[in-house]
């Protein structure tokens, strides 16, 4: 079976699991208060260009998304996201089920344009019933987005300038952040996105961790009680190490960054495979995740080989969208094994 469903079918990268395996019998206090969740947070300070930034880690996306997203916002307050974005589409409601509408955008290859934001804002205080709407109190954004996209700095730049005008606080969701850090049509790099955004995560578990995101405060902007709060919503655990030696890891030797190079490094690869053989891509991805057009002919074969994809939306009759991912652990050798399937 050759799985690029997605990029969280492996466990965790071999060093993770080392680290997990050689604390495993030292005795340690709980919540994140462990020497080593301590270290983790001082390297991702470091690496971020921001030593007075607040870290802490939850567990997994939706949960992240969800209680950063009900901390920082009033009761009558909406998040801001385009139409594509994750908290809009693929977390059940989560965000919705916290008591907050998710407010939104259009979407430009999965992202957000900051013009159409800055006059989404300036209408809805233009309004004269706008006390009987749903305030605008944050935006949303994903870098990768859902589409394999990435912003340039300039986009990201244009989206801080408005959210800073109208005074929202700018949020990324980073659970694929690797991929796109080291993506090789990026200008962006860690310390421009701790600079440019109020608050963001660094994800683990699609880059090499088994579970766990690593939230950043970097404006000094921590809601107040963020632990109490965080525990309030079933996310404080008990056992904090099992997050913190795992991003004390990622974190040691630039892992984080050479394992998320292989994704990208391997997409290349899958690229080809497909450019070769003349399928053409639904959108440009410079990312791990990538989308092709292909006829409902080749999926049957590809699932006769025990081939798994991701169906995203039908094309036409006789073709449908998917989603191919590479990851962390992805191999030339399963990218070579497609390609004998395709050809089959």
């Amino acid at each position: 079976m050759l799985n690029f469903a997605s990029d969280y079918t492996e466990g965790c990268h071999p060093d993770v699991l080392a680290a997990l395996t050689r604390t495993n019998m030292e005795q340690l206090t709980g919540y994140g208060t462990d020497i080593y969740t301590t270290s983790a947070k001082k390297k991702i300070q470091t690496a971020i260009g921001c030593p007075e930034a607040d870290v802490f880690f939850l567990t997994g996306g939706t949960q992240t998304n969800q209680t950063v997203i009900d901390t920082m916002l009033q009761k009558y307050e909406g998040v801001v996201a385009v139409e594509t974005g994750h908290v809009n589409v693929h977390e059940a409601g989560a965000i919705e089920y916290s008591g907050h509408k998710v407010l939104a955008l259009p979407a430009h290859e999965g992202k957000m344009d900051a013009a159409e934001l800055d006059a989404f804002v300036s209408a809805f205080y233009a309004d004269a019933d706008h006390d009987h709407m749903v305030f605008p109190g944050m935006v949303y954004i994903s870098h990768p987005t859902e589409y394999g996209t990435l912003y340039s700095k300039a986009e990201l730049l244009a989206l801080h300038e408005v959210c800073s005008r109208w005074k929202l606080p700018l949020f990324l969701d980073g659970a694929r952040l690797g991929y796109g850090l080291m993506s090789l049509s990026t200008d962006v790099t860690l310390s421009d996105i701790a600079a440019l955004s109020d608050v963001f995560y660094i994800g683990g578990t699609k880059v090499g961790a088994l579970c766990g995101e690593a939230v950043v405060f970097t404006k000094h902007n921590t809601p107040r009680q963020f632990v109490t709060m965080v525990k309030q919503h079933g996310a404080l655990l008990a056992k904090g190490r099992l997050n913190g030696v795992q991003f004390d890891a990622l974190f040691t030797d630039d892992l984080y960054f050479r394992i998320a190079k292989n994704a990208i490094e391997r997409a290349e690869e899958l690229k080809a495979v497909f450019r070769e053989r003349n399928i053409p891509f639904f959108i440009s991805s410079p990312t791990n995740q990538q989308f092709l057009v292909l006829p409902n002919t080749v999926l049957a074969k590809l699932d006769k080989a025990g081939v798994l994809y991701s169906r995203w939306q039908p094309a036409d009759s006789d073709h449908f969208v998917v989603r191919f991912c590479t990851s962390w652990a992805t191999t030339s050798e399963q990218i070579r094994a497609l390609a004998a399937c395709l050809d089959a």
